[in-house]
């Protein structure tokens, strides 16, 4: 039977004979004794399970806050858990976080409060003071319905202001870690159930043959929701955050070579300095603690018709390396989507690698996400669009959209009308009505199917505002877009 291990203050934890989708925070409050982190939504949601989860990256520890109710436990094998316990000993001082948070008043109820000195502890680890819009950042993710925010806010710039934040046992706990590092695949199993973390690319590909019908779990943003929310029952569950090299980004001369176990929050920089439009798109998509975990492979790989990063991606040009074996194949990433839930990828192939093209030379890009709040929402309709012109006229152009159909797609037909017109609004106005025949949106709960087709040709329009020059025009009516 195989088991776990993991710092948990300092000392080395070891946990074995547990449920292989036991998440963290059902350990830490069932098993562990630690009541501190609470369970709000049990989706990554609200941040009241928020901990900390430290790594060795480059032989240094970096700790990061996640959402403990959807983190399954052999997720931390090797790494360090950080609670709202951690931080200070019965007897001795609180944190200055939670010195902070007294002071400024920033707890009512206090539900929430563990998470948000989770949250701040891990900014506060920064060592620097962190500007405003750095410390919503870090907040988006925790709800309070108390205090409202100001208070909190105060506490975080109070508590990263103090001058004193060296690190107590920074060397001793790398070294600890190093000593826990898996060197091996790791198989824990459970009344005939099994979750498996290979450490190679090689044994990775091996186990996904082995077992087609199993489950691949990178950040757990999503596939951790199947089990707390809807209960499903996942036989085989192949953990892929211990997989050396999948994490990797390499840059080219032309492209952007990510692993699909890249993080967003290690993506991002990447991506918006070859592509800055991106940047304000990806900090929308979920939250940091989101963000944190889940992984652009696992995003693509999940085939979600809402995914945000899918129409910037498709609208870049991005590829798909994918894995079978010890066999690779390339393939456009808005060929890989097929219907509602339903990819290309053959049994037991699996996706590696995602290749994003820099920048081409006169290429314009764009995008934008429609939903019914700022932070932490689901898009409605998403548009990643891209246009190269040549002496005023559309040369080549990608338009993606998510929410407009079961997948993520492009709008050919309309693609197809604008190519060699003039940039022009008038010319995008005349071509709108080959939206009809690549959309037919559905109502759902986040838009209705009028409102999508509307937003869609508003955003088309919009893009060509923003990249023609031409200054501001009217929004377009849903009739005068689509009749």
């Amino acid at each position: 039977m195989g088991g776990i291990r993991f710092l948990l203050d300092g000392k080395v934890e070891t946990a074995r004979g547990f449920d292989p989708t036991l998440t963290v925070l059902d350990y830490l409050r069932e098993s562990a004794g630690r009541c501190g982190t609470k369970e709000g939504c049990a989706e990554g949601d609200c941040g009241a399970c928020t901990v900390a989860v430290g790594e060795l990256v480059d032989g240094a520890v970096r700790h990061r806050a996640v959402n403990a109710c959807i983190q399954f436990l052999g997720t931390i094998d090797g790494k360090e858990l950080v609670t709202v316990e951690s931080l200070a000993a019965p007897e001795a001082p609180a944190h200055p976080v939670q010195q902070a948070l007294v002071a400024c008043h920033g707890s009512q109820c206090g539900f929430c409060t563990p998470g948000f000195v989770m949250s701040l502890y891990t900014l506060w680890r920064r060592g620097d003071a962190p500007s405003r819009p750095e410390i919503e950042q870090a907040l988006a993710g925790n709800l309070c319905r108390c205090t409202g925010y100001r208070p909190i806010v105060a506490a975080a710039e109070q508590a990263c202001a103090a001058p004193d934040r060296i690190e107590s046992r920074p060397a001793a706990t790398a070294a600890q870690l190093q000593a826990i590092q898996p060197t091996q695949t790791l198989a824990i199993e459970q009344d005939g159930r099994r979750f498996l973390a290979p450490v190679s690319l090689d044994a990775l590909a091996e186990l996904v043959l082995a077992h087609p019908e199993a489950t691949l779990l990178a950040g757990g943003t999503d596939v951790g929701l199947w089990v707390t929310k809807q209960h499903r029952r996942l036989e085989t569950v192949i953990y892929l955050g211990r997989v050396a090299g999948l994490a990797d980004i390499a840059i080219g001369t032309d492209q952007i070579e990510i692993g699909a176990g890249v993080t967003y929050t290690d993506a991002m920089p990447v991506l918006a300095k070859y592509h800055p439009e991106i940047d304000g798109l990806l900090r929308r998509l979920g939250s940091t603690q989101i963000r944190n975990a889940g992984t652009i492979g696992g995003n693509i790989a999940n085939g979600s018709p809402i995914g945000d990063s899918m129409p910037a991606l498709i609208a870049l040009g991005a590829s798909l390396v994918l894995r079978r074996g010890d066999a690779e194949r390339v393939l456009p990433l808005e060929d890989y989507f097929l219907a509602y839930r339903k990819t290309a990828l053959a049994p037991g192939e699996f996706v590696a690698r995602i290749l994003v093209p820099t920048a081409p030379v006169g290429m314009q890009f764009r995008t934008y996400k429609i939903s019914k709040r700022f932070d932490q929402d689901i898009s409605a309709v998403c548009g990643g669009f891209a246009v190269t012109l040549q002496d005023g006229s559309v040369a080549d152009i990608r338009l993606a959209f998510g929410g407009m159909a079961g997948i993520p797609a492009r709008a050919r037909a309309l693609e197809q009308a604008l190519v060699g017109q003039s940039w022009t609004a008038a010319a995008v106005q005349a071509a709108l009505p080959a939206l009809r025949q690549d959309f037919a949106p559905l109502s759902d709960m986040r838009a209705s199917a009028d409102y999508r087709a509307r937003v869609a040709a508003n955003l088309v329009r919009k893009f060509q505002i923003e990249t023609s020059g031409t200054g501001s025009v009217g929004v377009l009516t849903l009739a005068e877009a689509l009749a």
